[in-house]
């Protein structure tokens, strides 16, 4: 080959691969996907907990504690309506215009309508009676739009700028953002809690983690304004190959991955919200009809015994500690599970962890029955199955879709799932616990055979790892 010649081809080849290196610093990649994954979670979180501990008082005054419990539990699953729609938004715009602006705005999105909440009047203010649940609906449903975008960017954000053989290990960053926001929004909640009197707390101490939010995706969106386009979606932008309508391309080329992908998150999305969510309200209602009766006395409220379903009967600050132990397990084996399924594969990982998640439900009867002792190691193993089973899903979600749809493509699984499993899961594990009369058995069932659904979709799946991450859809 001619020197001259030779030359350019080097030069066209070594441009070529540095075109596929990552644009953005490793930790600065790691920031900007965990901090902003920690924000969105975090303020989801703040309502979780608030719909368990004041919302029912604060927005269904009128209604028995079982209604109001369950009225709240049912605006807390209008974010998940919100999620998929919000994926759609945004992974239209991130597929078309970039990751790095389509994340700014879905961080915005979140912040604004948290922060509202935290303005809101409660039903019990003079004239608010109707448009104060109203409102909270709507701004409960815009939280589910913000992070609808969010999950999907900031997994692309960590994935595409990963080095090869990688790709694992960087999607558990914004994976351990779920962790981060649920123990400061719970650490914030317990802080108030042992500071404020109850009725200083009902009154206005609540409002204080959502308005907290602000200062936070402040910071956030600082880390994510020094980002540049990660070099897989440069490359889509530069041969021509970005989707007009990135939601129909994807249904078109890749509907067998969107179905197998939303199925293989459900598992994880039922455990999530059963753990954080169902065993909140579980492990703080009455032990007996005779507690009950004093703690409805104490607010001033009458006691129905037809209606009451026994719990653990722990106090909210010792079950909120408890919780908070069992996330740092979740943190930890999210952290665990990246270089698991570098080394053995995306689908077998999976696989095996999610056999363990169908043990577990059947487990739950003895584990929560089991005193002190039983119900932390309930916490625990549940939580540690969560890590081993979330932390995965930054990676195994993006690598089932082509890189001009990608954004899309998981967006839509992820969140589909949501409806699927997190948004019905409180109130079905609630609806199952007071048909059984406070037993958890059913509530095991119905974990186990939504692990059982998600382990047909990973044997029907094919393993990721080793997929070309720079593919693209016609």
């Amino acid at each position: 080959m001619p020197l001259h010649l030779e030359s350019t081809f080097m030069s066209t080849v070594n441009t070529s691969v540095a075109s596929l290196q990552p644009a953005n610093p490793r930790s600065r990649v790691i920031l900007a996907s965990l901090i902003g994954t920690s924000i969105e979670f975090y303020d989801f979180y703040v309502y979780a907990t608030a719909a368990v501990l004041v919302f029912p008082a604060l927005f269904f005054p009128l209604q028995s504690p079982a209604s109001a419990l369950l009225s709240s539990f049912a605006i807390f699953g209008a974010a998940f309506i919100g999620r998929p729609l919000g994926s759609i938004l945004f992974g239209h715009f991130g597929d078309r215009i970039g990751r790095k602006g389509t994340l700014i705005a879905s961080l915005l999105t979140m912040g604004i309508a948290t922060f509202l909440i935290g303005c809101l009047p409660t039903a019990s203010t003079p004239g608010w009676t109707v448009l104060a649940p109203t409102l909270l609906v709507i701004f409960r449903f815009a939280q589910g739009v913000g992070l609808g975008g969010e999950w999907s960017g900031a997994a692309l954000l960590a994935t595409e700028n990963a080095p090869a053989g990688k790709r694992a290990v960087y999607g558990t960053f914004p994976q351990l953002g779920a962790p981060i926001g649920f123990i400061i929004a719970n650490l914030l909640f317990l802080v108030l809690n042992l500071s404020l009197s109850p009725a200083a707390f009902a009154a206005w101490g609540w409002r204080i983690p959502f308005l907290a939010s602000a200062v936070l995706v402040i910071v956030g969106l600082y880390v994510r304004f020094r980002l540049v386009e990660a070099p897989t979606f440069t490359r889509v932008v530069e041969s021509g190959a970005i989707a007009r309508v990135p939601l129909g391309r994807v249904f078109r080329t890749s509907w067998r991955q969107l179905i197998l992908g939303t199925f293989i998150m459900l598992a994880t999305y039922v455990l999530f919200y059963l753990m954080t969510t169902f065993t909140l309200s579980f492990g703080t209602a009455p032990k007996t009809a005779k507690d009950a009766a004093a703690a409805a006395a104490a607010a001033g409220k009458p006691f129905n015994a037809a209606s009451f379903v026994p719990g653990l009967g722990y106090s909210r600050n010792e079950f909120l500690i408890m919780l908070i132990i069992g996330v740092v397990f979740f943190g930890v084996f999210t952290l665990v599970a990246g270089p698991l399924a570098e080394r053995y594969g995306r689908r077998r990982t999976l696989s095996i962890v999610t056999i363990g998640i169908i043990v577990f439900g059947l487990l739950f009867v003895p584990l929560s029955g089991g005193g002190i002792v039983g119900v932390m190691a309930w916490l625990i193993l549940g939580f540690s199955l969560m890590g081993l089973t979330f932390g995965p899903m930054g990676a195994e979600l993006p690598e089932l879709f082509a890189t001009n749809v990608r954004y899309t493509g998981s967006g839509i699984s992820y969140n589909l799932s949501s409806i699927l499993g997190a948004s019905v899961a409180p109130y079905i594990a609630i609806a199952l616990w007071t048909a059984a009369h406070g037993s958890t058995f059913w509530v095991g069932v119905y974990l186990a055979a939504a692990a059982a659904i998600t382990l047909i979709a990973l044997r029907l799946s094919k393993e990721t790892r080793d997929s070309d991450f720079t593919t693209i859809v016609e």
